[in-house]
């Protein structure tokens, strides 16, 4: 018995399963969420607009949702699950073909009432797609090398298209979700460790390959390397952020300034 199907048989349906939801979850994410409100509420000088209100209505459909999700029978998810990754896969496609560009990435289709990142449904789909075929899947089978190599394949070829956006830190969150997935299944750690040792290698060719005729990133992402290790070499441009924020937390001290009394949201 799969472990889906043990679930299906022992989860009550219906209203009685909004009693197996994860409550204590729910109420930390939603403490989480209202201090974000609270930041908002203070950065603004003490006003709901412009930032407090629309997060708040967001989170609030957001919330909804997610309960809905919550509530649909888990067997639902699993028989969607390869449909909802190839769609997503096709979305990721049509990007590169006709996405819409801005700031140097092509990322976003155009639907006129918003614009779709099919990337972010990538992160979804994937463990979605993977769930299902490691549930799927005999686990004396999930180690050997021809069932490994078939999640592999599902990992690369969003992360391969989600690359060429560009956008470098979707891509590495696509492939350490799928790697998650894979380790939480049980697949041996032989396999992990020639992934680590192999991006032991790749991080060293990438800071080799800096303006070199075979530079492996581009000069922005580069910057982005430069300011997280030193923030304070541009603190005007790229590090500003990071600088004010360690302003805000060294003028706070371990009790801070107090509620909407922070200096730095006041620039």
């Amino acid at each position: 018995m799969s472990y889906l199907e043990y679930t299906v048989k022992s989860t009550p349906t219906g209203l009685r399963k909004i009693l197996f939801l994860n409550w204590p979850l729910t109420l930390l994410l939603c403490s989480v969420a209202c201090v974000g409100f609270l930041m908002l509420y203070s950065v603004a000088g003490g006003s709901f607009t412009p930032w407090a209100e629309p997060q708040v209505k967001r989170f609030a459909i957001g919330l909804v949702l997610m309960v809905a999700i919550g509530m649909t029978p888990i067997w639902f998810w699993r028989s969607i699950a390869v449909f909802c990754y190839g769609v997503t896969v096709i979305l990721l496609i049509a990007v590169d073909l006709f996405g819409e560009e801005g700031k140097g990435a092509q990322r976003w289709i155009d639907l006129g009432f918003m614009r779709l990142q099919p990337s972010e449904l990538m992160k979804i789909t994937l463990v979605m797609f993977l769930a299902a075929y490691y549930d799927w899947l005999p686990p004396e089978k999930k180690s050997r090398p021809l069932w490994v190599l078939l999640p592999i394949a599902i990992i690369l070829l969003p992360t391969a298209l989600v690359i060429q956006q560009p956008d470098l830190g979707t891509s590495l969150l696509l492939v350490m979700a799928g790697g998650g997935i894979m380790f939480l299944a049980g697949v041996h750690w032989a396999y992990f460790a020639a992934v680590i040792a192999s991006g032991v290698g790749l991080i060293v060719a990438v800071f080799q390959s800096r303006e070199t005729s075979w530079q492996l990133l581009n000069n922005y992402q580069y910057r982005r390397i430069d300011t997280f290790i030193d923030p304070s070499a541009d603190p005007l441009g790229a590090g500003y952020h990071i600088t004010q924020s360690k302003i805000a937390l060294g003028s706070g001290g371990w009790t801070g300034r107090g509620f909407m009394q922070g200096p730095q949201s006041r620039l």
